[in-house]
């Protein structure tokens, strides 16, 4: 793959805010020969300064004009839990409304369908805790907010935190009564 093209695709793909890639969306953007053509590519791309490898099988695109967003770790996050349905809850959901004395910083709460996980990413940390909890429960508990992820609402936030088992201690009781 010359840069050249690599550079123009990418940008294509920018342009709609797509700029968060899986190995397997790569493999399907460059068309190469074989898997090790693939990885040589994208090696050199990387080398290069194009590509980020934030997690294993996960690139940003390094020249995006999107990628510095607090969006970005939330697009990492669906990435690495692609089919899989994630909000974000437990301590990141309840600092966003403002019911938790400490702010998280560089840490993302995530509950999710798929497998638990702690990832450490150049963006910051993604923390996905499993939940049990229906999709119809899930969509029913939790907000758009613009953002690429669903936003757990107040309660679902606090329940969550409760079923896992954290510390409760840091939350304004009073606060989550306010509307």
């Amino acid at each position: 793959m010359k840069q050249e093209l690599a550079i123009r695709r990418f940008n294509e793909l920018d342009s709609k805010d797509r700029y968060v890639f899986l190995h397997r969306d790569l493999a399907k953007i460059f068309h190469e020969d074989s898997e090790r053509s693939l990885n040589d590519s994208l090696a050199r791309l990387v080398k290069a300064g194009l590509l980020e490898r934030v997690a294993r099988g996960v690139y940003v695109y390094a020249l995006s004009k999107n990628k510095n967003s607090s969006k970005t770790i939330e697009h990492i996050a669906i990435a690495l839990r692609r089919g899989d349905y994630n909000y974000i809850s437990l301590e990141s959901a309840l600092s966003a409304y403002g019911v938790i004395s400490q702010i998280p910083v560089n840490r993302l709460t995530i509950m999710t369908t798929g497998a638990k996980g702690l990832y450490k990413t150049n963006y910051g940390v993604i923390e996905f805790t499993n939940t049990k909890r229906s999709i119809k429960d899930i969509l029913k508990q939790s907000i758009t907010t613009g953002r690429p992820l669903r936003l757990a609402s107040k309660e679902a936030a606090l329940r969550d935190l409760k079923r896992v088992g954290r510390n409760t201690h840091l939350v304004d009781m009073e606060a989550m009564k306010d509307d």
